[in-house]
């Protein structure tokens, strides 16, 4: 079978491996597709030493199903992740699985950019969802990354009535304005390219140009005066980080969901302190957020069409990579199994 294989940054193959073999409790599933995650480029492009599994973002059927599997069995279309935590240790006990060492060390063999992938007993256990019939392989794909999103959106303890900026409006900023209203939180979102501003409309997400001069009078407009109940960071940077303690309210909180490597922010803590202000963060998600972002997407709360812009062949792996990279790409999948042995 086909496989990508990652040896280093700038060596990132398609080659020919065995198929998996399964064991008790474990899955073979053949892969349709799966999607480009920023997370997949940001360790290229940090020149990450392998090994390196690319791809997690995926949907397929179950081909074979190991001993004592009761849940699943072939044929059967799902969404796996590739990470699950030991839901035991501190960290899991606490709400922190993402920091969890199984977490961390757990993943799908090969990767997701693969014909098929075995999953392991325990993701296919708490990690492995059935996909309803309803619902696109393309579709389906999006639930691991609206699970992170999901994750976000439940940390941030933002009520219903509350008013939310979204900073970055590309697929995981509409993810986030979607899932923030579908919780009934107002929303406005951010961003500095007019193709975004205006592609957000057709999700019905409000949406203003972040170097608008009176920007934060329109977010007082919204908030009774308050200002931002919630601001989330779907776009890293200095300067949208100071932008979003202007915008939030007192007592408000501004939440990181976007990667920012190598950059610093000066903080006045005085004004943290006077202002009562909350700085969260959160990386990837829960197995319970995984359930709860199919559902939004089932129900049609969260809506996907459209965030693909480009479906390429896993031979044209780089090309993907370069498209999302020059952000000429919104969102790339990769279409597998037609291409399957």
């Amino acid at each position: 079978m086909r496989a990508i294989i990652y040896h280093r940054h700038d060596d990132i193959r398609l080659e020919e491996v065995p198929i998996p073999t399964i064991g008790p409790g474990e899955l073979l599933v053949r892969v349709a597709g799966c999607g480009l995650c920023g997370s997949d480029l940001l360790k290229i492009q940090q020149r990450a030493a392998s090994p390196v599994k690319l791809g997690h973002e995926l949907t397929g059927m179950v081909v074979e199903d190991g001993f004592g599997v009761t849940r699943f069995a072939p044929g059967q279309r799902v969404v796996v992740a590739h990470h699950v935590p030991c839901g035991e240790c501190r960290y899991c006990r606490h709400g922190n699985v993402s920091m969890c060492a199984a977490f961390k060390s757990s993943n799908l063999d090969p990767c997701g950019f693969a014909d098929y992938v075995r999953v392991p007993s325990g993701h296919a256990q708490r990690v492995t969802l059935a996909l309803p019939d309803s619902l696109s392989d393309e579709a389906g794909s999006f639930t691991e990354p609206l699970a992170c999103v999901v994750r976000a959106v439940r940390r941030s303890a933002a009520q219903p009535g509350d008013l939310a900026v979204v900073v970055g409006l590309g697929t995981i900023g509409l993810l986030m304005a979607q899932t923030l209203r579908a919780a009934g939180i107002e929303v406005l979102g951010l961003d500095t390219v007019p193709e975004r501003l205006t592609f957000a409309g057709a999700y019905g997400v409000a949406a203003a140009n972040a170097t608008e001069t009176r920007l934060a009078e329109r977010v007082r407009a919204l908030s009774d005066g308050r200002g931002a109940d919630l601001v989330v960071l779907t776009a890293g940077g200095e300067p949208a980080f100071t932008q979003a303690l202007r915008l939030a309210r007192a007592g408000g909180a501004v939440h990181l969901f976007a990667a920012t490597p190598g950059v610093q922010a000066q903080l006045d803590l005085d004004e943290l302190y006077h202002r009562e202000l909350t700085i969260q963060t959160t990386y990837s998600s829960s197995p319970e957020d995984l359930r709860a972002a199919l559902d939004l997407l089932a129900s049609g709360q969260v809506r996907v069409e459209g965030l693909y812009s480009h479906r390429l062949p896993l031979a044209r792996f780089d090309e993907g990579v370069a498209l999302f990279a020059s952000r000429q790409a919104r969102k790339v999948y990769f279409e597998i199994a037609d291409q399957a042995p």
